[in-house]
């Protein structure tokens, strides 16, 4: 008998809050990205997506005015309307925006909680 294993993310997710916009099978939509990591996201949508389908993604981030293409992503749970998204396939430049963009809001809320607790 097959065990089944909860899916379990391997970095920290940041909380966020970026428009974005998806396709799945023949079907256009648009989303928020509430956490972002860089290989991975929890998307909300209007609707729910299909849970271990592939899924085409572009991210509204605000570093830059073009969108972020990740050509490839697997959706590896979904609980009602939100939606957690493995980026799989995404192209050179692209992954290293991410990464960048990633790595400089870790730096941010790092420097936020130190603050925080410079004032306690």
């Amino acid at each position: 008998m097959e065990t089944i294993r909860p899916y379990h993310r391997g970095l920290y997710r940041l909380p966020v809050s970026y428009p974005a916009m998806y396709c799945v099978l023949s079907t256009i939509g648009e989303g928020v990205i509430v956490n972002l990591s860089a290989v991975g996201c929890t998307i909300q949508t209007d609707n729910p997506l299909p849970h271990e389908r592939s899924v085409a993604l572009r991210l509204l981030l605000p570093d830059r005015h073009d969108s972020l293409p990740i050509e490839l992503g697997e959706v590896r749970w979904v609980d009602g309307n939100r939606a957690g998204i493995e980026f799989t396939k995404m192209d050179r430049t692209a992954n290293l925006r991410l990464h960048s963009f990633v790595w400089d809001l870790m730096v941010e809320r790092i420097q936020a909680i130190q603050r925080e607790r410079v004032t306690i």
